[in-house]
Order: C-alpha cells, then sequence, then structure tokens
C-alpha cells in the first residue's frame, strides 16, 4: 500500500500579491491530477496591501477537515507575513521565502528554502505581478502537486486572457528557481 501523500499548504503575502489565486491555482491543478484538495483565505479589511494568507489541503485521499491545522509547507513573500504567520509551525514544515526576507530565529536552517522570486517576476518575467505564478513553479517543483503540463493548463485556466504565454514563463523561471536549489543542495 503507498503512503499517503498530504501537502498542508499556507502562502502568505500581502493583498495584491495573488496570494489567493495562487492556492486557487494550486488546488486546480490537484484536481485536474484526481487528487481531493480544499481552499481557504483570510485576509484583513486592507485587502490591497494588508496581511494574506491562503491556504490549500492536497491529498490523495477525501479530506475530512477542510483547514491546515499544521502546515508542512509555508511560503512566504513579505517580510510582515512571514513574521505573522512562521511561529508555531513545526520543524518538519518546510519553509519557501523570498530573498529578501530574514527568516525568523524560530526556523531552523535545513527547513528554509530561499529563492529570488520577486526578482525573477520583476527581472526575467518583466512583471512583479506574476511572483505568485513563480512561486507556484517552485512550490509543484518541491511538492510534486500535478506535472508540468497540468500545472499549465491550471495557470491558463485563472490568468487573464492574452497573459498566458507571460504567465507560462513564470511557471518555468519559478520550476527552474527550485532545480537549481535542489541541484545546490544535492536533491
Amino acid at each position: 500500500m503507498s503512503k499517503n501523500i498530504r501537502n498542508e499548504i499556507r502562502l502568505v503575502g500581502s493583498g495584491g500579491q495573488g496570494i489567493i489565486l495562487a492556492t486557487v491555482i494550486l488546488a486546480e491543478a490537484a484536481v485536474i491530477a484526481g487528487r481531493s484538495t480544499a481552499q481557504s483565505q483570510a485576509y484583513g479589511p486592507e485587502a490591497r496591501g494588508g496581511s494574506c494568507k491562503a491556504e490549500v489541503l492536497i491529498s490523495d485521499r477525501p479530506i475530512g477537515f477542510t483547514k491546515v491545522q499544521n502546515p508542512t509547507f509555508l511560503m512566504a513573500l513579505t517580510q510582515n507575513a512571514l513574521d505573522q504567520y512562521a511561529p508555531g509551525i513545526s520543524e518538519d514544515c518546510l519553509v519557501l521565502i523570498d530573498s529578501s526576507l530574514t527568516p525568523p530565529k524560530n526556523l531552523k536552517e535545513s527547513q528554509i528554502i530561499t529563492r529570488q522570486i520577486l526578482v525573477t517576476a520583476r527581472d526575467t518575467i518583466g512583471k512583479i505581478q506574476t511572483a505568485n505564478i513563480v512561486a507556484i513553479g517552485c512550490i509543484n517543483e518541491f511538492l510534486g502537486i500535478a506535472s508540468k503540463e497540468v500545472m499549465q493548463q491550471a495557470v491558463s485556466m485563472h490568468v487573464p486572457k492574452g497573459t498566458e504565454k507571460l504567465n507560462a514563463k513564470a511557471l518555468e523561471e519559478g520550476s527552474r528557481l527550485a532545480l537549481e536549489w535542489k541541484k545546490e543542495h544535492s536533491l
């Protein structure tokens, strides 16, 4: 019998960074790949610019309780959100942070993955608004949620018409960032 794959994913940043859309896309890809999923979000009244948290559960088995209780993966794009949501996570939680952030002291070095998500979106893709898609490429490479083709399909379903090629490039760059990290760490 194969081991049940269950990812409890929490993405955090500020409103307007596409954090919620990223979890919607991850959930969509999981559904297309035949997995069970549940997605939720929370953000302050500021909406744009305030802290934002979105979560997605992805499992190979039916999901009973639909809220993330013990994140197995945390991704942060802003320092405020990282400082707010990193305390209390388990030592087993993998933490992907943008290279501009300083990891909180409660995190072990071995659980932190630092990548240039925002710089890649801004400088390589040419649109900072694609940072969420760059992050999705990274996340998918680390967690194996769906094939690259399925993830691309999910992205195309949720991005504005006419931006599919731009977002496909962002997704590929995110995957590249993760693969570079794996190579650097012999994984």
